[in-house]
């Protein structure tokens, strides 16, 4: 089980994130870019690409599923009493990559 504390510490380790708020929930930002929401104490919404996604949701069906805007894949929606902290920091980090400027990305690697 992660909790959204633990969810928080995590997002905002990574270099230049921020939290902000997105339509009256929760965001983690870098650059002024999404790269998880959380949309209630239970669930989170983290923006990974395809093969993220199908990693994630293999990996832990209970704990992982797509997440999808419309017809376009946004990323995983996470159970968070599903999931354990291992993958969802990966999937944090990864999102957190996808979003964040080629300078800072190196900070992480």
């Amino acid at each position: 089980m992660v909790t959204i504390r633990q969810v928080r510490q995590l997002a905002l380790s990574l270099p230049e994130a921020v939290e902000a708020d997105h339509h009256g929930m929760p965001s983690f930002r870098v650059a002024k870019k999404i790269f998880a929401t959380v949309p209630d104490n239970a669930h989170l919404h983290v923006m990974v690409g395809p093969d993220e996604k199908d990693m994630a949701v293999a990996s832990a069906p209970e704990a992982y599923r797509e997440l999808m805007w419309g017809k376009r894949l946004a990323g995983v929606r996470v159970d968070l009493a599903a999931a354990g902290m291992d993958l969802l920091a990966v999937l944090l980090r990864e999102a957190w990559r996808r979003k964040a400027p080629r300078r800072l990305v190196s900070r992480l690697e």
